[in-house]
């Protein structure tokens, strides 16, 4: 994109571009009739209007070499003056693909005789920027038909290759860096030509487009207009989003408090009544032994507490023997 704003200013030096419905832009015609050069509406590049030049073989206007229909506008550029100029360009799709000249814009000397200084054309499948008082091509592109090709050419017009000079963009682009070139002959001015000028040998029909034709003195008045987004679409931030709320003839769902997860209450302890401590049962006994009475410790057991004990008092030991004597003592008498 352009990085030029486009801003109204008094270097426009002169328009072309057909937005009068006419071609009372232009000094003057050679066509060999009216329908050789309309103003149509449909291509347009910009605006409302553009030209459709069309050349059959045969058309020789003027009776000179080739076969042309172009306008004419005396511009009349002199030595040392300086100008951007600003146009837009298309091939239909069944512009003639021939290895020879077809001029669709040029600076033409206001001599007699001879190729002009600066010449764009098309030859075979290329479209060329010529520059004759040098014999240079230093800029060419591959033609792309059915697409508007714009240009922009930046020149200093003069003579000498150490002054004159040009400048070039293609689709916004720059093609070619400033160069010195002979872009006048000495002693003449300069003009502009538009439309379609070839070699007389080509025999196809051939049709070219031309829009937007515009003169100044600074690169900014010949860009074209930046196109800004349209600003986004106000927020109406007091009307809230619309809300489903499903389809008629549904059950619609119960509600669930779903802020305060429900827990498991904990159960109430007894502390009055102890739990109830079931009794091992006795385990078995192997034969011909005799197991001491539930509730009982056996003789065995009594003996290994004794003997295991370490830390009790020697009181509790003979209480313990004791016991033991009267059980033996029972035992004899039943």
């Amino acid at each position: 994109m352009w990085l030029v704003p486009f801003v109204a200013s008094a270097g426009i030096v002169w328009r072309g571009d057909f937005e009068t419905g006419d071609r009372s832009q232009y000094s003057s015609t050679q066509m060999v009739s009216s329908d050789r050069l309309q103003v149509v509406t449909s291509p347009v590049a910009e605006g409302k209007y553009a030209l459709k030049a069309t050349v059959r073989q045969g058309d020789d206007p003027i009776n000179s070499s080739g076969n042309r229909n172009e306008l004419v506008y005396l511009g009349r550029e002199a030595s040392g003056s300086e100008y951007y100029y600003r146009w837009k360009v298309m091939f239909p799709a069944d512009y003639p693909s021939v290895d020879t000249w077809q001029l669709f814009t040029q600076w033409h000397h206001d001599g007699c005789c001879g190729s002009p200084p600066v010449e764009f054309y098309v030859r075979g499948e290329e479209i060329r920027l010529s520059l004759p008082g040098t014999g240079e091509v230093p800029w060419k592109t591959k033609l792309v038909r059915g697409v508007w090709h714009e240009f922009i050419l930046h020149a200093k017009w003069h003579a000498d290759p150490k002054v004159g000079f040009v400048e070039l963009w293609h689709n916004q682009k720059l093609v070619l860096p400033k160069r010195g070139a002979i872009t006048m002959y000495s002693g003449q001015k300069n003009y502009l030509k538009l439309g379609l000028y070839r070699n007389d040998t080509v025999k196809p029909v051939g049709v070219v487009y031309h829009d937007g034709f515009v003169q100044a003195t600074t690169l900014a008045d010949v860009l074209p207009p930046v196109t800004q987004p349209p600003p986004p679409p106000p927020v109406d931030a007091g009307t809230p989003p619309p809300v489903d709320a499903g389809s008629p003839g549904e059950e619609e769902p119960v509600e669930v408090d779903a802020g305060s997860p429900e827990e498991e209450e904990p159960g109430e302890a007894d502390a009055g009544v102890p739990p109830v401590v079931e009794e091992p049962e006795p385990g078995p006994t192997m034969p011909g032994s005799s197991a001491p009475p539930q509730g009982m410790p056996s003789e065995d057991v009594l003996n290994s507490e004794v003997g295991c004990s370490t830390g009790g008092s020697s009181l509790a030991a003979f209480a313990l023997l004791g016991l033991l004597g009267v059980m033996r003592v029972r035992r004899r008498r039943s």
